[in-house]
Formats: C-alpha cells, sequence, structure tokens
C-alpha cells in the first residue's frame, strides 16, 4: 500500500490535514488486511529547532548534522513499517526534491506506490499562524502557571522559519517522484478535501492504479540459462570438469561424453590426452581461461543463443583444441 509523503511550508496546516488524512483512511480501510501508520516530527519527539540553521556556521549549513540526523530517523521510522499491506503517512517539511526522490526509491523497492500530497498556502497566512504561536509561547511563559494553551503545536524561531521558507523546493509533477501530486489548500472545505482525498485513494489504492515495478538494475538475475550469463558459464564449465575428473581413467587418456539438455542431440565427446592423467589444477586452468575468454558473452544470451548448450559445445571444443594443441 502505499506512501503519502506530505509537503507545504512551514506552519501551513500540514498536521491538520494529515490528521484529517488519517482519519479518512481509517474509515477507508476498516475490515480490510491494511494497516495505517502516521511518521511525523511530533510521533518521533523531532524539536523543530533541528532545522534552524541560525546558529551553524555559513560553511556548514550544507551539512547541517542535527537535520540530517533527524532526517535519518524519519526515513529508519518509514522504512521500518513500508509494505504493500501498510498505509504510511509521512507528515513533514519534506521540502528538498531529493529528499523525496530517496522516500519514492525506497517505496518502489518494496512495489508500493507513492504519491505526494501538497498543502497549499500563502507565505503570508503561515507567517502569521507561526507569529501567533510565538506570541502564545511568550504568554505562557509570563503567565506560569496558567492553563495551558489549547493549541501546543510547537512554533518555529523567525529565522528558522525564514530560512525554511527559502529552502523549499515546489514539488513537480512532471518528474515521476512528485507524481501523482494532489494539492489541498487552506480554503477548501471538507467536502473539497474529501473530493481531493477520494481522487489519491483511487491513485493509489484503488482498481486503475499502476503496477509497480522495482528498477531492473536492483531487482535480482534469475538463475537459469536466461536469467544469468555468468552463473550458467560457471556452472556449466564446473560440471564438464567435474565429469572428466569422474570419467578418466588411472591412466589417463580415452574419451569423456557430455550430454545435452536438449533432447534428440549426440552426446558431446572430450578426447583426453593420451599416457597421461589430467590432473584438477590443470582443468581449472583451463576452465579459467575458457571462461575469460566468453565474460564478453554478458547480455547477449538472448542474441547469440548463449545457452547452457552452447556453452557446453563450446567449452569442449576448447578443451579438445587445448588437449590436441599440446
Amino acid at each position: 500500500m502505499p506512501l503519502i509523503i506530505l509537503t507545504g511550508l512551514p506552519t501551513s496546516g500540514k498536521s491538520t490535514r494529515a490528521k484529517q488524512l488519517h482519519d479518512y483512511l481509517t474509515a477507508r480501510i476498516a475490515g480490510t488486511k491494511y494497516r495505517l501508520h502516521l511518521v511525523s516530527d511530533d510521533s518521533l519527539s523531532i524539536s523543530r529547532s533541528v532545522y534552524d540553521l541560525s546558529t551553524v556556521p555559513v560553511h556548514a549549513r550544507s551539512a547541517n548534522a542535527s537535520e540530517k540526523n533527524a532526517r535519518a530517523a524519519i526515513y529508519g521510522a518509514v522504512k521500518r513499517v513500508l509494505s504493500d499491506k501498510d498505509i504510511v503517512i509521512l507528515d513533514g517539511l519534506n521540502y528538498i526534491k531529493g529528499w523525496r526522490y530517496q522516500l519514492h526509491c525506497e517505496a518502489k523497492a518494496v512495489r508500493t506506490p507513492s504519491c505526494i500530497l501538497q498543502i497549499g498556502c500563502s507565505k503570508e497566512r503561515a507567517q502569521q499562524v507561526n507569529e501567533d504561536r510565538l506570541k502564545r509561547d511568550q504568554a505562557a511563559v509570563e503567565q506560569e502557571g496558567s492553563e495551558a494553551p489549547s493549541d501546543t503545536t510547537e512554533a518555529y524561531a523567525p529565522a528558522n522559519w525564514e530560512n525554511l521558507v527559502f529552502r523549499h523546493e515546489e514539488p513537480n509533477p512532471m518528474t515521476r517522484w512528485d507524481s501523482p501530486l494532489f494539492t489541498v489548500i487552506w480554503e477548501d472545505d471538507e467536502e473539497q478535501v474529501k473530493r481531493t482525498f477520494d481522487s489519491l485513494w483511487e491513485a493509489i489504492a484503488g482498481e486503475g492504479r499502476k503496477i509497480i515495478k522495482p528498477n531492473q538494475a536492483t531487482e535480482p538475475r534469475g538463475r537459469d540459462a536466461s536469467g544469468d550469463y555468468l552463473y550458467v558459464l560457471d556452472r556449466e564449465t564446473q560440471d564438464i570438469v567435474k565429469r572428466i575428473l569422474d570419467q578418466q581413467g588411472d591412466d589417463g587418456g580415452g574419451e569423456v561424453k557430455v550430454p545435452l539438455g536438449t533432447g534428440g542431440k549426440k552426446d558431446l565427446v572430450i578426447e583426453l590426452p593420451a599416457a597421461r592423467k589430467v590432473g584438477l589444477p590443470e582443468l581449472q586452468r583451463h576452465r579459467r581461461a575458457f571462461m575469460g575468454l566468453n565474460r564478453g558473452g554478458i547480455g547477449l544470451e538472448k542474441v547469440t543463443n548463449m545457452a547452457a548448450d552452447s556453452l557446453r559445445e563450446s567449452f569442449v571444443n576448447y578443451l579438445n583444441n587445448t588437449f590436441e594443441s599440446e
């Protein structure tokens, strides 16, 4: 099931929308085998001060250790629960496109879709929300012992807030890691929010959802004649070496028959040197030389028909020519 990544300006209402989405999905998956998780800075007890670069020297800001540690904690929490039976809502800034790409790749690796839910809010309104929280916190400090405020969401330091807005990278639906992209704006009412959530559900969990395939470069190759050329090359040459050791006589010489897997074909025949026994070190030396000459067949199995029988025939011919020239 999907990974839903929220993004938007700081104090733009992401956590509010994340809770609404969590309630919506809770009702949607009721009675099914799916599980739902909400991962956020708050759930991991990550303070918003970790994103504050005002106290970090300019030359060290790109390597802000506290922010990288926070992202590592978030990444670990997502990875632990992400699977084809788990829906994960990631509530946070997620303002770096490279970070969103990393999350997209993690979802793809477990063959589950991902999407972006952008929370739209003007800079002025989001800034006003943060200023109101700063005033609330200041008033609470001045009036110790007073009743705790109903909104306990942590505020950003003004310089930190401005810096995060400056560094925010808007999602681009033209890139695969930022699509599909859904947007909920500050002014959307309950009905409009539900319509957006319905569209999100259909795109990533509905019957018409896209089938996710892992990158071919990271997908394990099959251990068969058409799946891994080097594996087949090693297996077939090892088998022929073993047959020679098992079938040759004590005095050397004679013939060794090598069967082919395809029905109807005659056995291959290896003519061993007369009057001497071929030992394992010599056979392994010939095998390594043959493999070195044939490693270039990687990727050409289907083009040049370099299947198991073809490799057996090539190795047998190589040994016969080698023994004859000695």
